[in-house]
């Protein structure tokens, strides 16, 4: 589990080709300080499975359907990429509770910069929009973030300069794609309400047969 807090813009520094899978080598000092095989680290919000590391770099399998789900098909060799270890337990969860499993990709429409902070609006597929609400949370590249409009196809954020500075929304451009990961209790919830609508009608049943 993670928190959406990047702890390092790292760099994708080769990818081998593995046919129906990519085997990815990424520079990032700080994550690799104490990581070993085995360990999760996200990688623009989705979580990869650390194979080997080496003077501050680590390798990482990414299968098929991650390459397709995600933007990570899109990286090349020198593409700067979000990094994070999973929270250790009794940790502060600075962000919101992310799993590292990306739901989708959206697209940057448009960034609108102020004085000290920027407005991005982001364009996401029609099947995640529920569950994106007004001041909830939301994971983009890895980065938790609130929330600040919310539309039918599009939601908005604003970005702080310690985030422009240290992560890779900084350097998005209009066109470029973000891996999304919606709040899960979201998800939790509407699963959670259907499934009780289907027990009543269940109920509701078994009454009329006993009569």
């Amino acid at each position: 589990m993670f928190t959406g807090i990047v702890e390092e813009l790292g760099e994708v520094v080769a990818i081998e080709d593995l046919g129906d899978a990519a085997r990815f080598r990424l520079r990032g000092p700080v994550v690799t300080e104490d990581a070993k095989h085995g360990d999760s680290i996200a990688v623009n919000g989705v979580c990869l499975t650390v194979v080997d590391t080496a003077d501050g770099e680590f390798t990482a399998d990414v299968m098929a359907e991650t390459l397709n789900r995600s933007s990570l098909g899109a990286v090349t060799p020198g593409s700067r990429v979000n990094l994070e270890r999973p929270m250790a337990l009794g940790g502060r969860l600075g962000g919101h509770l992310v799993q590292g499993h990306v739901d989708g990709t959206g697209t940057v429409v448009e960034r609108t910069p102020a004085e000290h902070w920027e407005l991005v609006k982001v364009a996401l597929p029609a099947a995640l929009s529920r569950y994106v609400v007004e001041k909830g949370s939301i994971t983009v590249d890895g980065v938790s973030l609130t929330v600040v409009e919310a539309g039918d196809d599009y939601f908005t954020i604003s970005l702080i300069p310690t985030t422009l500075a240290l992560t890779t929304l900084g350097i998005k451009k209009a066109g470029d794609p973000v891996n999304l990961e919606v709040d899960v209790l979201a998800k939790y919830v509407e699963r959670l309400l259907g499934r009780g609508s289907a027990d009543l009608k269940d109920l509701d049943d078994i009454k009329e047969m006993d009569r």
